[in-house]
């Protein structure tokens, strides 16, 4: 029986998700598996993708959907309910479950890539699913955070407490984009963070991977900076997916 997994998102066309898994159901003699875009234009939409698509088995969930979705899942599985974002999704008898891989993700490659012998305190630029999937993990490896938005009492600093107080960016030694400024195709998009302010001690952790370098990571980089993006997150985060629709 054919089984149908995807993405859903705002915007899809910029995903490796795709490429990913076709050349993992290839590699596993899978032909029966197939792995497809759904751009949809508001969460609403799920609702009729869920029930007329034959043999949808899996979703993956991107930007802005991964808090919202979850009011139209039958069950939230406890960590992803404890973090406030889902970004899987499994289809199984008629349930409709949902994950989330993003945080151990993360995890995962934060752990391997910061140096073990320093202390960190980190600044999360944005406050959505990917904010909140961040947020645990660095909770889990303690070490501290401030949330940072364009909106006053959405993050615990606005763009413009960064500006006004150097000394934020200066002591916070890791810096984490979670937003989806300078992603494909609005690729000369940037945070509006104080670059002078980074120096050759800081980490700075862009979840995008399409481009490989954003502005971000490239403006961080003239700094000194060690720079990171996103894609081995994302390979990570879908291999546990597969894991979840496979179990």
């Amino acid at each position: 029986m054919e089984k149908i997994f995807g993405l859903i998102g705002a915007t899809v066309s910029h995903s490796f998700s795709k490429s990913y898994f076709d050349e993992k159901f290839f590699r596993e003699g899978l032909r029966d598996h197939h792995y497809e875009l759904f751009p949809l234009e508001k969460i609403q939409d799920v609702e009729n993708l869920l029930k007329n698509t034959k043999g949808l088995s899996g979703l993956n969930v991107t930007l802005p959907y991964k808090e919202q979705v979850m009011k139209y899942l039958d069950e939230v599985d406890p960590a992803a309910k404890e973090i406030g974002a889902v970004n899987v999704v499994k289809i199984e008898e008629g349930r409709v479950k949902g994950y989330n891989t993003d945080s151990a993700a993360f995890l995962e490659t934060i752990e391997k890539w910061l140096p073990k012998d320093q202390e960190f305190s980190a600044i999360i630029l944005g406050t959505g699913g990917s904010s909140k999937a961040v947020r645990q993990a660095l909770t889990k490896l303690n070490i501290p955070f401030k949330t940072v938005s364009r909106d006053k009492g959405r993050g615990d600093l606005t763009y413009e407490d960064l500006k006004n107080n150097s000394s934020i960016m200066k002591e916070s030694l890791l810096v984490i984009n979670t937003t989806p400024l300078g992603m494909y195709p609005q690729t000369d998009l940037v945070p509006p963070i104080p670059y002078e302010c980074l120096t050759k001690n800081h980490y700075v952790y862009d979840l995008i991977y399409n481009p490989a370098r954003t502005m971000f990571l490239q403006k961080a980089e003239m700094r000194g900076t060690m720079i990171k993006n996103g894609l081995e997150m994302l390979h990570i985060q879908a291999e546990k997916s597969w894991q979840i629709w496979n179990n």
